[in-house]
């Protein structure tokens, strides 16, 4: 029985401590009386406040890709929270529709920047987040959401966006700018022409905002999305070299700013 006995400690010492599980819930809030369903992922065996990352989804709405990069911040240790910009976790799978409801969101520019400004409240709101300690990512209509935060003046450390449409600064927002800022981009994105990427530029650049541009040779709109081609849309499609250099270059800014 002694040996049965050392031998089920031993193997328990061989195995270690269970690995810890991401959690995740919905997370239902309001803005303006729009009712908004979030998605929020953590890793609960970890004590403590961690760093907070907001995510806000593509045009198509908070779906499966949103949430999945929700759930791989969560097991790299940040919380994470990704926000709903159109209502109901409501979902499109057209491009028609999905242009019609951001462009809903986008005539209406303080309603969106407040949308978001929300969800950001809400993972500066749980129990484990640290409030000093956030950055918020985005995805095509996901990025502009995240760079019209920043030029709201948002509490943020840290901006990185992907396949963002670029929505240009005035001086003053500009100059309001308090995150670093990291923009992955298709240097063949047919959707955003070089003269949008230099209108948005010169405002940063006359503010001396701390930002870097990562504009990946022969890369088109949707490069992080795998199966973006399904759409059969011309100018987007998935890279795969170019999706995990802009993740770890993500990950980089974060440990710069966030300290993890």
């Amino acid at each position: 029985m002694l040996r049965t006995a050392l031998a089920v400690a031993a193997a328990a010492l061989l195995a270690g401590p269970a690995p810890a599980a991401v959690v995740t819930k919905v997370v239902e809030y309001d803005h303006n009386g729009t009712k908004l369903k979030g998605f929020l992922a953590y890793d609960d065996a970890l004590k403590g406040k961690l760093p907070g990352v907001l995510v806000v989804h593509e045009w198509w709405g908070l779906d499966d890709y949103a949430r999945d990069r929700a759930k791989q911040l969560a097991a790299l240790g940040y919380v994470a929270f990704a926000c709903d910009m159109y209502g109901e976790g409501k979902t499109v799978n057209h491009p028609d529709d999905a242009r019609k409801m951001a462009t809903t969101v986008r005539e209406n520019v303080k309603a969106w920047r407040g949308r978001a400004e929300t969800g950001l409240k809400q993972l500066a709101s749980q129990p484990n987040v640290d409030p000093a300690k956030l950055a918020a990512i985005g995805y095509c209509f996901g990025g502009s959401t995240c760079l019209q935060l920043a030029y709201a003046g948002a509490d943020l450390k840290a901006v990185a966006t992907f396949h963002a449409a670029l929505p240009a600064a005035t001086a003053d927002e500009a100059k309001a700018i308090k995150p670093k800022l990291y923009l992955a981009h298709g240097a063949d994105d047919p959707f955003i022409p070089e003269k949008a990427v230099t209108a948005f530029k010169e405002p940063l650049d006359a503010a001396k905002v701390k930002y870097t541009f990562e504009a990946f040779p022969e890369v088109v709109h949707s490069f992080t999305v795998p199966g973006a081609d399904k759409h059969m849309i011309k100018g987007m499609k998935y890279d795969k070299a170019a999706d995990e250099k802009s993740w770890a270059a993500m990950l980089a800014l974060f440990k710069d700013t966030l300290g993890k």
